[in-house]
C-alpha cells in the first residue's frame, strides 16, 4: 500500500505523523535512518535489541528492584 502525505516540521524539528499512519506502524517506538538521500522511518517492534547498549548487565527486574530496596533499607537504617 503506498501512501503519502506531506507535514511541516516545527521550530523544534517535530513532525505529526498522521493517525492512519501510526495506526498502520504497529507500535509507538520508530527508528530514523537516512538511505540514499532519503529519510526512512520504520516501526521498532523489538525494544530489548534497541536499548540493548544502555543495558548494565543482564539481571532481570525483579533482581534489581531487590537490590534497589536493599539500598533504600540500608540508607533509612544509617539515618540518625
Amino acid at each position: 500500500m503506498k501512501m503519502e502525505v506531506m507535514a511541516k516540521i516545527t521550530s523544534k524539528g517535530q513532525v505529526t505523523i498522521p493517525k492512519k499512519m501510526r495506526d498502520m506502524l504497529g507500535s509507538d517506538v520508530v527508528r530514523f535512518r537516512i538511505e540514499n538521500e532519503k529519510i526512512v522511518l520504520e516501526p521498532v517492534r523489538d525494544l530489548g535489541g534497541v536499548f540493548k547498549r544502555y543495558a548494565k548487565g543482564l539481571i532481570s527486574f525483579k533482581e534489581e528492584r531487590e537490590i534497589a530496596w536493599e539500598k533504600v533499607t540500608h540508607e533509612y537504617k544509617e539515618d540518625p
